[in-house]
């Protein structure tokens, strides 16, 4: 049995500072509730609850939930700027790994890497911080598709994505959400908004 993903339905360079007045109402917003879970929502039974945020510019790091328990946050200092991972076994819903990987100043060697080692029955969860394109090539951006994001490929500098998939999964381009950079549109100027995602996975079958 494929997983399938019922869903109840930023980025700056690193050496370019966020403009404190146009985002401290977002940072006064945001900072507290950056340490919490939303409440769960009611999954059926052999299902995981999710939840997803992006970052907020360059002030708020981005934050993963599952079953309401932070995975990947401020509060478990994993965060960072780029791209931040999350890998479950889509089967116990036990997490595998985390990490984040610059896509600015760093090197894109080592989410390649990552995302190779994949095993099948995976679930991946990924939401971007400051930069996450610069340095995403053609390969990352292949494999980050064959997870089943459809967005991947138009990810650019100082978009904002949060995105849902798997490996051997059968996907739906509804679990990801993606906002374009663009000055005239974005909501703290430079930056687009803060995006979220949230829903139920059900456990892997073979």
């Amino acid at each position: 049995m494929a997983l399938t993903f019922p869903i109840a339905a930023t980025s700056v360079s690193p050496n370019q500072q966020v403009n404190v007045t146009d985002v401290m109402g977002v940072y006064r917003a945001l900072s507290s509730a950056a340490r919490l879970c939303p409440n769960g929502m009611a999954c059926p039974d052999n299902h995981f609850s999710f939840s997803i945020q992006s970052g907020a510019a360059n002030v708020v790091a981005p934050k993963i939930c599952l079953q309401n328990k932070m995975v990947l946050g401020t509060a478990v200092r994993n965060a960072g700027v780029g791209i931040n991972v999350v890998i479950l076994n889509g089967k116990t819903g036990e997490l595998i790994k985390t990490g984040n990987f610059d896509m600015y100043a760093g090197d894109v060697n080592p989410l390649i890497e990552l995302l190779k080692s994949i095993e099948t029955g995976s679930v991946v969860m990924m939401a971007s911080y400051d930069e996450p394109a610069s340095k995403l090539t053609d390969e990352a951006r292949k494999l980050i598709a064959e997870l089943g994001s459809s967005k991947v490929q138009a990810l650019g500098f100082r978009d904002n994505w949060v995105f849902v998939g798997g490996k051997g999964a059968a996907m739906d381009s509804g679990f990801e959400k993606y906002k374009k950079n663009d000055r005239a549109s974005n909501k703290y100027e430079d930056w687009p908004e803060i995006l979220e995602l949230k829903g139920c996975i059900p456990r892997f079958m073979e």
